[in-house]
């Protein structure tokens, strides 16, 4: 069984967020909900973001619609 933590979904933990740096933008959310992720933000690299930290949270940076960063929160 897989271990649970705060800041990520127990179907989640074999997908680190790493793992969706150079997909197209459009699959990287498919296989983020896919995987138990509650919200996925799409944001433009160096966008200017709140620091409110929501647990179950995927963040990604697109640019050409291609995931160019990814992260928790």
């Amino acid at each position: 069984m897989a271990s649970e933590t705060p800041d990520t979904p127990p179907e989640h933990d074999a997908q680190e967020p790493e793992s969706f740096v150079g997909l197209a933008a459009e699959e990287a959310e498919r296989r983020a909900y896919d995987h138990g992720w509650s919200t996925v933000r799409t944001v433009a690299p160096g966008a200017i973001l709140t620091m409110e930290y929501l647990t179950g949270r995927l963040n990604l940076a697109v640019e050409d619609g291609t995931v160019v960063r990814c992260w928790k929160g």
